[in-house]
């Protein structure tokens, strides 16, 4: 495991301690969840985001009628 150093604004760091107490936790595990949270929700957004433009790169784009469908299913018609 590694140990680094992080600054925090006051407000955030008596936040996080509250937040330790109250989980009866210690303000270093309280951190450490939350930067793994972080890293796991944002590694997941830029996997999405590479694939995506792969897709585009290769010119894997819905075809009009597929875009059509998707529209007709949200949107109900004028009348």
């Amino acid at each position: 495991m590694t140990a680094f150093t992080v600054r925090v604004p006051d407000e955030t760091a008596s936040k996080l301690d509250m937040l330790a107490e109250k989980l009866d936790r210690s303000r270093a595990y309280v951190a450490a969840q939350a930067i793994e949270e972080f890293v796991a929700r944002e590694a997941w957004q830029l996997r999405d985001i590479e694939a995506g433009l792969a897709e585009a790169d290769r010119g894997a784009f819905a075809s009009d009628a597929e875009m059509a469908a998707v529209v007709r299913k949200y949107v109900k018609p004028a009348g």
